[in-house]
């Protein structure tokens, strides 16, 4: 039966995935992708890997399918250029070689197949962490996390780059240009403090049960979306001293703490013995609030006033 499931799964998602590169309406294509990242969702859960479902959902998914829906509205109507069968043919050719080629490499690999998870697993009990992702992505890798923090940082950068001078200090357009209706604002109401706590859950627990910051942060961007679309909160200025200490207070958190390390653990982003996990829940909360600010910025765009 379980394998039976998988099957579904995948015919499902190679379905969806032909869909969003089939071409035609934008939004049915944005609305096919969001449905690839749900699909996947489901099947990281099916492989045990419920931090990287949750955030395929909430980041792959969520988020990143509001920024396309977004595009996707404000794009012209233009007519797409027509193509022959032969760029068909050989842009299927490609994705066949692609996929052959990872194919390979991932039969090929010796059984048991290389891993550190045995090395994390014996050092994983000094950091006090019951989630052992949580203590890859603070302890093991966290000069990669810290430069995730930093990609969203210049990805946010870039998208305010578009606006005009004259804009730069104002606030982006309203996500939601009609009034809101009563049912949006009902939804609103009741869905944002109940999604808020989850958000905040979701962090709190991530250092000891799947879940984290870019999981909590991002239900909490869509929390703080959602009350913006009802009206339930205005949008903000991106001039706002408060909004930009939020954006940076992760990535200068974590880069403080890294550089600290050197004089009080001996290490670049060591963290002091007895007080690993006090310190890397600190550097969560940063990481989170900065996460859910910067994400919702980025889906509301540059401050500049959209096509109608």
């Amino acid at each position: 039966m379980s394998l039976l499931l998988d099957a579904i799964l995948a015919l499902l998602v190679l379905a969806a995935a032909v869909r969003v590169a089939a071409g035609g309406d934008g939004f049915a294509r944005v609305v096919a992708f969001m449905g690839v990242g749900l699909l996947l969702g489901l099947i990281w859960v099916r492989l045990a890997a419920v931090d990287v479902a949750l955030t395929e959902v909430a980041v792959g998914s969520g988020i990143t399918g509001l920024v396309l829906l977004q595009a996707a509205a404000d794009a012209p109507l233009t007519r797409e250029r027509e193509v022959g069968l032969l760029y068909h043919l050989c842009a299927g050719m490609v994705g066949l070689v692609v996929f052959a080629a990872l194919a390979v490499v991932v039969l090929l690999l010796p059984d048991p197949a290389p891993s550190l998870a045995p090395d994390v697993v014996r050092a994983l009990p000094a950091t006090d962490l019951g989630n052992p992702v949580t203590g890859v992505l603070l302890v093991f890798r966290a000069l990669d996390t810290l430069l995730e923090t930093m990609v969203l940082l210049v990805a946010l950068i870039g998208v305010w780059s578009l606006s005009p001078d004259r804009h730069w200090r104002r606030a982006p357009a309203p996500l939601w240009p009609a009034p809101p209706s009563g049912a949006l604002d009902f939804l609103a109401r009741v869905l944002v403090p109940i999604g808020a706590l989850v958000g905040i859950y979701m962090f709190w627990a991530g250092a000891d049960v799947p879940g984290g910051a870019f999981q909590g942060g991002a239900v909490l961007a869509a929390m703080a979306l959602m009350a913006m679309m009802a009206g339930l909160s205005p949008v903000p200025a991106i001039g706002g001293a408060g909004l930009r200490l939020a954006v940076l207070a992760g990535p200068f958190a974590f880069l403080g703490v890294g550089i600290a390390g050197w004089f009080l653990a001996g290490a670049f982003l060591d963290y002091p013995e007895g007080f690993e996990k006090t310190v890397i829940i600190a550097v969560e909360v940063a990481i989170t609030v900065s996460i859910a600010v910067t994400l919702a910025l980025l889906v509301l765009g540059p401050p500049m006033g959209r096509k109608a």
